[in-house]
């Protein structure tokens, strides 16, 4: 990717930019190169300060992964979305380890960490911004959790099934039960078991390779919106 589009892909990103110096916005751009991350390529593990992943396009999924082998899904990110907790070395707050898959073929760039963590000392903006982006996705994860610790499966599973119609303006869920299953931080059993009931209710219809219909949206949403 030529430096002329980094810069402008960073002035389009960072509220920061134009205050920065000529000398920072080069430092910035040369330490940053776009890559592309294949579908199913785990790209951060939380071991390392990968630095801060802007995705143009595609699908990243942040997860914690238990020491038994089981994940739970924070969130995801599409394109124009920011990642930065995968630069734990830029932003100190981080004290826990998030994996970074990526869900589909997926293009981004990724901003250089020692340059970003240089200018994030220095410059209360950028510090700012990357704390900014962090606490809005912090009540993304305090979401995931709520409905981990408090909500019941039924009614998980029906805010994920209007989630997912809604991201992606269709009707049909084209995940397997494994995916939802590991989205929601459940098992796949559990997830199949659930399904079956909202196809005996007349809310879904499932069939194998066509993914999952929403039949009654008006139920599924009285179901997800019922008090706790």
């Amino acid at each position: 990717m030529p430096d002329h589009t980094l810069y402008q892909l960073f002035a389009e990103t960072f509220p920061f930019w134009e205050g920065l110096t000529d000398g920072d916005k080069e430092a910035l751009v040369r330490s940053s190169y776009p890559v592309d991350f294949k579908k199913g390529t785990h790209i951060h593990d939380g071991n390392e300060c990968t630095g801060v992943i802007l995705v143009r396009s595609g699908n990243l999924r942040l997860y914690l992964l238990s020491s038994e082998g089981k994940e739970v899904t924070l969130y995801r990110l599409y394109g124009g979305d920011v990642c930065v907790l995968s630069a734990s070395c830029v932003l100190d707050a981080i004290t826990f380890d998030v994996s970074v898959d990526a869900e589909e073929d997926s293009a981004c760039v990724v901003v250089g960490s020692c340059v970003l963590e240089e200018l994030s000392r220095r410059i209360p903006q950028v510090k700012l911004f990357i704390m900014e982006i962090a606490l809005s996705r912090f009540s993304d994860v305090m979401w995931v959790m709520q409905q981990i610790l408090f909500m019941s499966m039924d009614k998980r599973l029906a805010i994920f099934l209007l989630d997912e119609s809604a991201k992606t303006g269709s009707d049909t869920v084209k995940l397997t039960h494994e995916q939802i299953a590991k989205y929601m931080g459940s098992a796949r059993e559990v997830v199949t078991r659930m399904l079956k009931y909202f196809s005996a209710e007349g809310m879904i219809s499932a069939t194998r390779g066509e993914g999952i219909k929403l039949l009654d949206k008006k139920r599924l949403r009285a179901l997800a919106f019922q008090q706790l």
